[in-house]
């Protein structure tokens, strides 16, 4: 009995994989045709163990795919460096990850176009994200907490947007 209930679960489980398999079929012709431009244009695998492809292994045998990407001039490309190194919009060596106008802003003139923020500004940013429930949780799963804690936050947002709703009602119109 066991043995009989257990094949019926088995099956129930394993009925939408089967039903979603939808593989079109190849005919011979059009195999014969994939392998003749895979052996020609060296796309195949290479025999033994390195995952290579013949191309990758003997790149003067097979011919080279054409590019249609319009590449930069010569002159362009130094502008941009030259450019890149005098406003230090340039990586600093090593594994920093920065760049030297941040590393040394002393030596640089100041990027402008950037919208800096007051401290109060950010101080009431952090406290409506968090009374909202806007701040990512504790976890390796990336989520918030009002995603966590639905209930606890719900109250938050809804009071939010009675707030929103009541400054525009307020604000004046165009008539």
């Amino acid at each position: 009995m066991k043995l009989k209930s257990t094949l019926i679960v088995l099956s129930l489980i394993a009925a939408p994989a089967f039903a979603s398999d939808q593989v079109v079929s190849k005919t011979r012709e059009q195999v014969r045709a994939e392998l003749a431009q895979a052996q020609q244009s060296g796309d195949m695998l290479a025999f033994g163990e390195s995952g290579l492809t013949l191309k990758q292994i003997n790149p003067g045998a097979y011919p080279v795919a054409t590019s249609t990407q319009v590449g930069k001039s010569r002159e362009q490309v130094r502008d941009e460096l030259e450019q890149a190194i005098r406003t230090g919009d340039i990586m600093v060596a090593g594994e920093f990850g920065v760049k030297r106008n941040e590393l040394m802003s002393g030596r640089y003139p100041i990027v402008t176009g950037k919208s800096l923020k007051t401290r109060d500004q950010v101080k009431s940013e952090l406290a409506r994200a968090i009374r909202e429930g806007e701040v990512v949780a504790v976890g390796e799963d990336g989520r918030k907490l009002n995603e966590i804690y639905p209930d606890r936050y719900h109250a938050a947002q809804h009071a939010a947007m009675a707030t929103t709703s009541d400054e525009s009602s307020k604000a004046p119109r165009l008539q």
